[in-house]
């Protein structure tokens, strides 16, 4: 008999498998909502920065330290002296990292003027890193086409606009340039579409998804139970609307890797079925793409005429 397993969104891309509720791992960056109406471009996060600030800290959560930035930074391949453009940047965590490696410079965005200020106040003081109060998808004379890499981590779910998102991505890079984006996986967690279910007569865990293929625009509870009227938005694509947006944008797609939870099931009788789900049912979507030569972004006139 296979019996569901009811359970409640929790913040910021709940707890993957290994963790049973939830869509989101816990220390992984939200965006705000605004209730149903257009998101404000710059600041409109703020009322949540200081909590996240918190929460991720200097060297992220144990999902960010485990399982999103290693495979960031293999398939971003970080060089000493090149220019590396790290967009939705939060307080910090993946600039700082790159300064470790031996960056040339680093110019970090992000639209929340709280969390830039936490970037700066977290360091270090050094002068090949930038941090700017910017919306990623209007980067305007910032995308000058003088970066290496790129990457967006955690954050292309929380805004509106991807094709926006990628196009200001490619402008930054140079021919040749890498650009990495890293996601909850869009084919198994979309949030209140998607769950566990426990399967006794097999004895394993499996997911459930109810809707997929729709574009959708889910509000979640930033602190369940506690403040109910603050949200953040998660906007669910279907894995074709991230291929198309990133050829629109003259990126070509290199490499791909569909990360697993780094976290052991608690012990008992499920452990084995919840072990081989934790195994088999990716959590994250990690792409590497890059800029190639003669390939630019389209315009937004070009894409509404279909060229």
């Amino acid at each position: 008999m296979k019996r569901r397993i009811r359970q409640p969104t929790s913040p910021r891309r709940g707890r993957p498998s290994g963790q049973r509720p939830g869509e989101r791992p816990s220390g992984v960056r939200p965006r705000p909502a605004f209730g149903r109406g257009p998101r404000p471009e710059i600041g409109g996060w703020d009322h949540v920065a200081a909590w996240y600030d918190r929460l991720v800290g200097d060297e992220g959560s144990d999902y960010h330290q485990k399982v999103i930035l290693p495979v960031v930074l293999r398939l971003l391949d970080p060089r000493p002296a090149e220019r590396f453009l790290d967009l939705c940047c939060g307080q910090g965590v993946l600039a700082r990292i790159l300064l470790e490696r031996g960056a040339g410079s680093v110019l970090a965005v992000d639209a929340s003027p709280g969390l830039i200020a936490a970037a700066r106040r977290r360091g270090p003081a050094d002068r090949r890193v930038r941090y700017e109060v910017r919306d990623a998808r209007r980067l305007d004379d910032l995308a000058d086409g003088s970066c290496d890499a790129a990457a967006c981590v955690m954050a292309v779910q929380d805004l509106e606009g991807v094709d926006d998102l990628f196009r200001s991505m490619a402008r930054s890079l140079k021919e040749n340039g890498r650009a990495v984006i890293v996601m909850m996986h869009p084919c198994f967690r979309i949030p209140r579409q998607s769950s566990w279910g426990w399967d006794d007569e097999k004895k394993t865990q499996y997911r459930r998804i109810e809707r997929y293929a729709s574009p959708m625009t889910v509000p979640i509870a930033t602190h369940p139970g506690r403040e109910p009227d603050e949200h953040t938005m998660f906007h669910h694509r279907p894995l074709a609307d991230y291929l198309n947006a990133l050829g629109r944008a003259g990126l070509a797609v290199v490499a791909c890797e569909e990360p697993l939870t780094h976290r052991e099931p608690p012990p008992g009788p499920r452990a084995k079925g919840l072990k081989r789900a934790g195994e088999e049912i990716p959590v994250f979507l990690a792409f590497k793409a890059m800029r190639l030569p003669g390939c630019s972004p389209r315009s937004s006139e070009v894409m509404k005429r279909g060229g």
